[in-house]
């Protein structure tokens, strides 16, 4: 069993460096020495010593070690908020005494059906009015993009509101209509005044638990009170795989606006368009309230916005 508290604490003078904890986070993090340290752009030697002193300094084992996997352990899940919100301090101080905002490394989160419509454009929109920025995207579940935006893995995320969780600031981004996609030649293609008691009627096909859109599109079933029609056993995790499934006669789906001239573009496919009001979804940008950064993040909010992909 190993041992969180090591042999000879250091006294109370020890203070750690802001090199010492980027090691520190970017394992807990990726939970891989090699990946943690070609993040930080160091050598593998280099990042285990910073950690190790770490380690050394605070007399606790704040990640376990074996040959085939790395663990947080329980001092160092208690220590990793507050090693985060030191290095975001830090990024901050920098930030104000060069006069610049948003430098350095961004961690984005973003949901899969936001992502491919989205990035293609917002991606070299930030270079070019954010040079000093170097964003790291992270392509994820709703669930699991909150519990990294709450344990500080992320620094924001674009996301389907209202996420609902405390200790978060959401930023409305933009709002769009949900799209029915239907196969070519489909008694429905074309028609801008269905109902959502139609569902009811359809094969549906549904992205796999735990993305978003698939709860989004059961509530509306629900909310229009008929019970949604499953395609079988189709199974899908991503958008394009439903949409072809869809070309390929399997049944019909919903997407998001901002998706439709990329899915349907390249596809012998349809589209229907609900009846006003039509039903849809807000997506936001997401941050801990306790980053200290509502400027910058609201600034950020203001360049996606401008990328708006319909």
């Amino acid at each position: 069993m190993s041992r969180t508290r090591l042999i000879g604490v250091s006294d109370q003078s020890y203070q750690p460096t802001l090199s010492q904890l980027r090691a520190f986070v970017a394992v807990a993090e990726y939970r891989h020495f090699g990946t943690a340290a070609a993040r930080l752009e160091v050598s593998q030697p280099t990042l285990s010593q910073a950690l190790a002193s770490l380690e050394n300094g605070l007399g606790l084992q704040l990640i376990e070690r074996s040959t085939r996997r790395v663990l947080v352990t329980a001092a160092g899940a208690r220590l990793l908020p507050a090693a985060t919100a030191t290095l975001e301090a830090a990024d901050r101080f920098l930030s104000a005494a060069t006069g610049d905002i948003l430098t350095g490394v961004l961690r984005i989160g973003i949901i899969p059906t936001a992502a491919p419509y989205l990035l293609p454009s917002l991606l070299p929109t930030l270079r070019r009015k954010l040079p000093a920025l170097a964003p790291q995207v992270i392509e994820d579940k709703t669930a699991r993009l909150l519990d990294e935006l709450r344990a500080g893995v992320l620094d924001v995320a674009v996301l389907a509101l209202p996420t609902e969780t405390s200790g978060l600031v959401e930023i409305p981004l933009y709002t769009e209509e949900f799209v029915l996609v239907v196969p070519a030649g489909h008694e429905l293609a074309g028609r801008t005044d269905i109902e959502p008691t139609i569902l009811g009627a359809l094969p549906m096909l549904l992205l796999d638990e735990g993305h978003c859109l698939r709860d989004q599109t059961l509530e509306l079933c629900r909310s229009a009170d008929v019970h949604q029609n499953a395609a079988g056993d189709t199974r899908a995790a991503s958008l394009p795989t439903v949409v072809q499934c869809v070309a390929g006669g399997l049944g019909v789906t919903l997407i998001p606006e901002m998706a439709v001239a990329t899915e349907t573009g390249r596809r012998t496919l349809d589209t229907a368009r609900f009846t006003t009001p039509a039903p849809g979804r807000t997506l936001g940008l997401v941050f801990r309230a306790s980053s200290g950064r509502a400027d910058d993040y609201a600034y950020l909010a203001e360049i996606i916005r401008t990328q708006r992909p319909f």
